[in-house]
């Protein structure tokens, strides 16, 4: 249902357990424009920005969504692994039009897992390689 002037009446926002997407990958940090090309500001009054993220999910069939964020993340770089903070999906209708959107309270760099060491330095480590 749309409310006045051709916007929505009602906004459900649904939060992501992020762990389910699978492998998250950062490929661009932007601003969030509006029409006349100004950057867009929160409720709060912060600046939003757009983090385009390549998902995989375990089925390994890729994605690329957007999550719109309030300040300009940081350390982000692309093709880095990354992760989200209360991450959440709205659906959205206007005009006629509809889609989901995503937002974040943060896109943070993800830590990586450590490669696992072989076998000979884990033994030698124990005492065993002598």
């Amino acid at each position: 249902m749309l409310g006045g002037a051709g916007m929505p009446s009602t906004l459900k926002s649904v939060p992501i357990e992020a762990g389910r997407l699978g492998s998250a990958l950062c490929v661009l940090v932007a601003p969030k424009k509006d029409l006349d090309g100004a950057q867009k500001v929160d409720r709060d009054g912060a600046e939003t920005w757009l983090v385009s993220v390549a998902v995989v999910p375990p089925d390994g069939r890729a994605a690329l969504i957007e999550v719109s964020v309030p300040g300009e993340p940081k350390g982000l770089t692309p093709g880095m692994p990354v992760g989200f903070v209360e991450l959440s999906a709205f659906h959205w209708e206007i005009d006629g039009r509809s889609g989901i959107s995503f937002r974040a309270d943060r896109v943070v760099p993800a830590l990586a897992p450590a490669p696992a060491a072989p076998a000979a330095a884990v033994k030698s480590a124990a005492g065993g390689g002598k």
